[in-house]
């Protein structure tokens, strides 16, 4: 993993608001000066966010797992915005608040004008110049009771936002928020503007009593749950190994079939050409082990490559299917199969002439054909390789073969993979001579001898940022080439490899690195920091949790302070000490 420097911030050069200049000239023959006056807005984001300026969450957004010691954070692609616009006191002008499902606000969009309209109080606020008092915005409205507990104080504020800079990558911001995540419960996360809000006594609640409602922008949001510690992420990950075993269908106990299972063979229901229907045996890209292969053909029908097993009276369609279905997936793209069928055409048109003009001339006139398939096709035909847009049924054709919270390692039938693509290669294949010039003309498309693994879990769904990287060895440094990691579902996960996969490392990334902090006992809570090596360091002194597991931030960086001997101690400083790496789960083969 590249450095990381935490900074305390970041303060644009020029804050956005409004601004006058004026230049004055004199000149000493003319005893009236000359001046002129300019007004200009520096615009930036206020009462919303593009999309896109939010690049991580931490829970992430839908996830399920066990956060109750950990610090919502969001991660911001503007390295400056945090510091852009005032608060009123020093620190920065958003906040991250955690609600609970009881404390949770109904977001609304209103006018801008309209802010300060209504029972909800929001002082009022003076419009830039590209501001209009219709443009729309998200608020929440909070009881003044609820919002006193999880809005921080003027000594907290400073250390909730600070800058991370990686080797290599684009500065980014970051705002923490102050407050644990209730356990066995899901949390809603906004992040609010407090411009202006802020006073030397703390935030500006106004005059109401405690379930009068305080109104707030709220410029993005997202929630998680958090269970049991049984839902970690790396428990999680661990207990794939628990249900592991080959990707095929258990013995059955019949000496006929259990041949066909062990080498990832299931039945399916097979409806014959003539009409009739039967129970046939199939396979699909992925086998257990080494698979034999064919010398390339050019077939035109998928008939051509059934395989009838006579001891058990079956027959084996998976190179057919998988022909089929190339065939069908090419005509389903029409781009692809216009531009490979008029290639196909000019290639004949070329040969005939080369054959025919030479002896009786050649009437037409054909156009010089480069003799490699168009860039579009290649590209189409190199993407199936990879099993890009293969049906999830002819992938996974029984849902035995990966059942709940499991994970299965795999090879890739390249011999499958190439009637694959030769099934798709078939357009505009009609006669003998078509097939014999397809066979002479073989595929410039690599089908690389690769492995991988078939993840079906809730790590899945609720770690969207999930990562996945293959070694043959335990060498580490020298990665196994990607070839694909694609979603199948919402909870199924495809990695392939090119190579054979030893180790297979699940983890979080980088910007899963989250905020924690150490909870031996009940409403206390503790850190061991880091010395100036990154090295473990001394552990702080307990200290007591907030109302509702809000931390106190303030004087917890005050106590790192003291603890490490290190002043002044900022924003950068406290997000290094509080800081906890990704979590990584590594698989051996044996």
């Amino acid at each position: 993993m590249p450095d990381i420097t935490f900074v305390d911030h970041a303060v644009p050069v020029l804050p956005a608001g409004e601004y006058v200049v004026t230049a004055t000239q004199t000149i000493t023959l003319d005893p009236v000066p000359f001046t002129a006056t300019r007004h200009f807005t520096v615009s930036g984001d206020r009462f919303t966010l593009p999309a896109g300026r939010v690049t991580a969450v931490f829970p992430p957004d839908g996830s399920l797992g066990d956060h109750h010691n950990v610090l919502p954070h969001v991660i911001l692609d503007r390295p400056t915005l945090p510091w852009e616009r005032s608060a009123g006191v020093t620190g920065p002008w958003l906040v991250l608040l955690l609600f609970t499902d009881a404390e949770r606000p109904a977001p609304s969009v209103v006018r801008l004008g309209d802010l300060h309209a209504g029972p909800a109080y929001y002082p009022a606020t003076i419009l830039e110049a590209h501001q209009a008092p219709d443009d729309p915005v998200t608020v929440i409205d909070v009881p003044r009771g609820v919002l006193e507990g999880v809005m921080p104080p003027v000594a907290d504020l400073p250390y909730l936002a600070h800058l991370r800079r990686t080797a290599g990558a684009a500065d980014l911001s970051v705002v923490l928020g102050n407050r644990l995540p209730a356990a066995g419960a899901a949390s809603s996360v906004h992040l609010v503007s407090v411009e202006g809000r802020y006073g030397p006594g703390g935030f500006d609640f106004g005059t109401g009593d405690a379930t009068s409602q305080v109104r707030l922008v709220s410029l993005a949001s997202w929630r998680f749950a958090c269970l049991s510690e049984d839902q970690t992420f790396a428990t999680l990950v661990r207990d794939l190994a628990r249900s592991g075993s080959p990707y095929r269908l258990a013995d059955s106990g019949d000496p006929h079939a259990d041949p066909f299972l062990r080498l990832g063979y299931v039945p399916v229901r097979h409806a014959l050409r003539q009409g009739g229907t039967t129970v046939s045996w199939y396979r699909g890209p992925f086998a257990t082990g080494p698979v034999a292969e064919a010398a390339p053909t050019a077939t035109r029908t998928s008939d051509h490559l059934l395989c009838f097993h006579s001891e058990v009276g079956m027959f084996d369609t998976s190179q057919a299917s998988a022909w089929e279905l190339g065939r069908l997936l090419a005509l389903q793209s029409t781009d692809f199969a216009t531009t490979l069928h008029d290639w196909k055409r000019r290639r004949s048109q070329k040969l005939l002439r080369t054959r025919l003009e030479p002896l009786t001339g050649y009437p037409l006139i054909v156009p010089d054909i480069d003799d490699t398939l168009p860039g579009t096709v290649l590209s189409w035909l190199t993407s199936l390789a990879a099993l890009s847009g293969v049906p999830l049924m002819y992938l996974i054709p029984d849902e035995r073969l990966l059942p709940v919270e499991s994970i299965r390692f795999l090879r890739m039938d390249q011999q499958w993979i190439r009637e694959l693509l030769d099934g798709a290669f078939s357009i505009g294949r009609l006669t003998a001579g078509d097939a014999a010039l397809d066979h002479a003309y073989p595929l410039p498309v690599s089908i690389p001898a690769a492995t991988g693994a078939l993840i079906r879990s809730d790590i899945v769904a609720g770690y969207p940022g999930l990562l996945v990287d293959g070694y043959a060895s335990s060498d580490t440094s020298a990665p196994l080439p990607l070839i694909r990691m694609a979603r199948l579902t919402p909870n199924i996960l495809l990695c392939l490899f090119e190579g054979t996969l030893t180790r297979l490392d699940v983890h979080q990334r980088p910007e899963s690195l989250h905020f924690a902090v150490e909870l031996p006992g009940e409403g206390l809570f503790g850190k061991t920091l880091r010395d100036a090596t990154g090295a473990a360091g001394p552990a702080l002194p307990l200290l007591p949790l907030g109302p509702g597991g809000r931390l106190p931030i303030g004087e917890l960086a005050g106590s790192m302070s003291t603890v490490l001997g290190v002043s002044p101690f900022g924003a950068g400083d406290f997000a290094r000490q509080m800081i906890e790496t990704a979590e990584r789960i590594s698989f051996l083969g044996s």
